[in-house]
């Protein structure tokens, strides 16, 4: 008889929220919208672009990273050498997905791992990416619980060879924290 009465008040209590709640699609208060912090951001150097050349997806290639800094409220430090930028070019829209697997040295000597993830299809729109990092308990082991989105800007070679098109030097990622 307990459990019907436990079952019963469940029930009441359920409906009764369900009552409370707004309808499917309607925007949430402003207190429940999440909110983007400012957490660092790196300067990235590359190297000069790998072609792979034109694969049954698209057009294939990588980029090597060669360095860098890290600077922000956050997180200070550099980025180590030896990452890379794949990138793929699909046929059939154009669009460019771009995949960044590289390490990060924290001022303390403790290294991330970030894997940061984006879509390109317009040189006109902002570039917006999904970081994810990995760091090892301890200080900045915040960083693997957070959620990241990330912008990119490129910064193209100031004064390339007469007669020739300034090449990307480098790339500056601010990474903003969803809170």
């Amino acid at each position: 008889m307990h459990y019907r009465t436990s079952l019963a008040g469940l029930a009441l209590c359920c409906a009764a929220a369900a009552a409370d709640r707004a309808p499917l699609g309607t925007p949430p208060p402003a207190d429940a919208v999440p909110r983007l912090e400012f957490a660092f951001e790196e300067r990235v150097t590359l190297d000069a672009g790998v072609v792979l050349g034109d694969t049954a997806l698209g057009r294939r290639q990588y980029i090597p990273i060669t360095g860098g800094t890290i600077a922000g409220p956050r997180l200070r430090g550099s980025v180590v050498p030896g990452g890379w930028d794949f990138q793929l070019t699909y046929a059939a829209s154009g669009c460019t997905q771009l995949s960044a697997d590289y390490f990060l040295k924290a001022d303390d000597g403790t290294l991330i791992h970030v894997f940061n993830e984006g879509l390109a299809c317009s040189d006109k729109e902002p570039l917006y990416f999904r970081p994810r990092l990995e760091a090892p308990k301890g200080p900045h082991d915040w960083l693997t619980r957070a959620t990241f989105i990330a912008t990119l800007e490129l910064e193209m070679e100031q004064k390339p060879a007469a007669g020739t098109v300034p090449r990307l030097e480098a790339v500056r990622i601010r990474f903003f924290q969803v809170r």
